[in-house]
């Protein structure tokens, strides 16, 4: 089988890419060992970030957010729920904290608001008593599965082929140049293509290594913990640095509270602590006293961390992407990492003008003004989540 780009890895970042190489006219396939968004994407708490969670530590990534959010809210209208979102200042949290946090958003072009504890149990009833203060935030949920199959629909109506439960075996790089990928499961067959993008989030380490590259990861599980709603219906934050149960998402009559993060050495095979349950369900309860109630569900998550350098902790590697180009070992070959949904499609993006430079192709994107499939009809998108079989835990 021939194609000019292979995408391996059907989440969020992996059919973002092959939409916006087949807007360019490039032939693509994309192969995912499952179904499509079964990986993080279809396992995280689905929140579409306004970058206020990043903006004091890294302003950049905060402001990509920003952007990203924004472009989101006009292309993929039915995939958002417009809840927006607060960081809740508890009793016994920095104040100082909330003002740098508060600083921050404001200095990469945000628009906040200020309120008492009192004015955010008007808006928020569910929010505890002790929350001193809040800052209202553009934040949103997203459905990552909707998200996904439109990215794929829009692909596939642009010329990609998608092929499920299609897993990479092999890798061949022949004179510093890769040769052809073996596929097996639905395909069982071997593409060869002038280039092959490797979007398979925390295996990019596994699939790298097929090609005898190496992908340095640092893989962490993250729970989630889905409870009967407690009369939320906003994004809630934690104003402190980023900890353990320090965000309640509202999901329809459920909220999802979350989360951790601990390494992990494989992404399929790693514990699942009660622990981090409870303790994930007692932080948020400080926040939401209602949350403290039966769980109904728990799903887990693993991040695709990328990390060349050491860190002792997880949480202070960054959450943004990188973008390999294997050209010195295996030429043709590309990894994107890391990063986090919100900011999926600029990642296709830069992973798309980085193969095109290759190949030769002078398109621009189309991807940031363009609505997607389905992106002011609801029913269609979840049409398209049956059609492709997502099964995944945020839908």
């Amino acid at each position: 089988m021939q194609t000019t780009v292979l995408v391996i890895g059907g989440g969020a970042t992996g059919v973002g890419v092959a939409r916006d190489l087949a807007l360019r006219g490039v032939e693509v396939a994309l192969v995912d060992r499952g179904r499509l968004a079964a990986g993080t994407t279809g396992r995280s708490h689905g929140v579409l970030h306004s970058g206020a969670r990043y903006a004091e530590a890294d302003a950049d990534d905060a402001a990509a957010c920003l952007a990203e959010n924004r472009i989101l809210r006009g292309i993929a209208t039915a995939c958002i729920e417009e809840t927006g979102g607060y960081f809740l200042q508890l009793d016994d949290d920095d104040p100082d904290y909330f003002e740098r946090k508060r600083a921050a958003c404001e200095g990469v072009g945000m628009s906040v608001e200020t309120l008492s504890g009192a004015e955010c149990r008007e808006r928020v009833p569910a929010a505890a008593e002790a929350v001193e203060r809040a800052l209202a935030v553009p934040d949103a949920v997203v459905s990552p599965s909707r998200l996904v199959v439109a990215n794929a629909a829009a692909a596939r109506e642009a010329g990609a082929t998608i092929h499920q439960r299609a897993p990479v075996e092999d890798i061949h790089v022949a004179e510093g140049t890769v040769a052809g990928v073996d596929i097996g499961g639905n395909l069982d067959t071997t593409i060869r293509a002038d280039a092959v993008v490797n979007a398979t989030g925390p295996w990019a380490g596994r699939c790298a290594a097929l090609a005898g590259v190496s992908v340095p990861m640092r893989p962490t599980r993250g729970v989630m913990v889905g409870v009967s709603n407690p009369g939320v219906d906003a994004v809630l934050n934690r104003c402190r640095p980023p900890a353990d149960g320090d965000i309640v998402v509202p999901r329809g009559d459920e909220a999802v509270l979350g989360t951790t993060s601990v390494a992990v050495d494989d992404p399929d095979d790693f514990e699942r602590s009660e622990a981090e349950v409870e303790r994930t369900v007692a932080e948020c309860a400080a926040m939401v006293p209602g949350a403290d109630r039966p769980v109904r569900r728990t799903y887990w998550g693993v991040r695709p961390l990328y990390a060349p350098d050491e860190a002792d902790d997880a949480r202070a590697i960054s959450r943004n992407f990188a973008l390999l180009d294997h050209g010195d070992d295996a030429d043709g070959l590309f990894t994107i990492v890391g990063g986090k949904l919100t900011t999926y499609r600029r990642m296709a993006e830069a992973t798309a003008d980085r193969v095109c430079d290759r190949l030769g192709v002078s398109k621009p994107c189309r991807t940031a003004d363009r609505p997607l499939p389905g992106a002011e009809d609801p029913a269609r998108l979840d049409a398209l989540v049956d059609e492709f079989g997502v099964d995944a835990p945020a839908r």
